[in-house]
């Protein structure tokens, strides 16, 4: 591969890497908050009202207030207690609180976590397939037989063992 291509590579992977700046950040930080998600780290409290369906059962309140392992704690009279709220069988009035994240976390949270039904699936599309140019494109920018790029391929080799031996543990 001649000294051309050498340097178009390095061109193309050094301006998408500045473009990419913004978004890479973006991933970075929605990763470290998400690996905290099943802490109260960083949430505050926020006290909610919903109007549901009135008569509904332990597992459809559950399923109405979007929470996971829901329990009734207890039901007097009208009112259904769970962990941090109630909810009147009568009238479908539900009264809770909910541990959010900042509003701009929670939303670079769901932007990491999206899925084709997102407006944006697109933009996880294009990160992905520039993070995998990324990791070819590093191969294409030094000479086969340079030193470095031999140590470059140790490098991308223990970093794959060490991601593939960490899924299995």
């Amino acid at each position: 591969m001649g000294r051309k291509s050498e340097n178009t590579f390095r061109e193309i992977h050094r301006y998408l890497g500045f473009f990419l700046a913004g978004i890479m950040a973006v991933y970075a930080i929605s990763g470290i908050v998400l690996t905290f998600r099943n802490t109260d780290y960083m949430k505050s409290e926020v006290q909610m009202q919903a109007t549901l369906e009135p008569n509904l059962q332990e597992e459809a309140l559950g399923a109405a207030l979007r929470k996971r392992g829901f329990k009734v704690d207890k039901t007097e009279g009208d009112l259904m207690y769970f962990n941090g709220g109630t909810y009147n069988i009568k009238t479908g009035e539900a009264s809770y609180t909910e541990k959010r994240l900042p509003k701009i976390l929670d939303n670079m949270n769901k932007l990491h976590k999206m899925h084709s039904g997102h407006p944006l699936f697109w933009l996880g599309i294009f990160f992905g397939l520039a993070l995998l140019f990324f990791a070819v494109s590093a191969f294409f920018m030094f000479r086969p037989k340079a030193p470095i790029y031999k140590n470059g391929l140790y490098f991308a080799a223990a970093g794959f063992v060490l991601t593939v031996i960490l899924l299995f543990v």
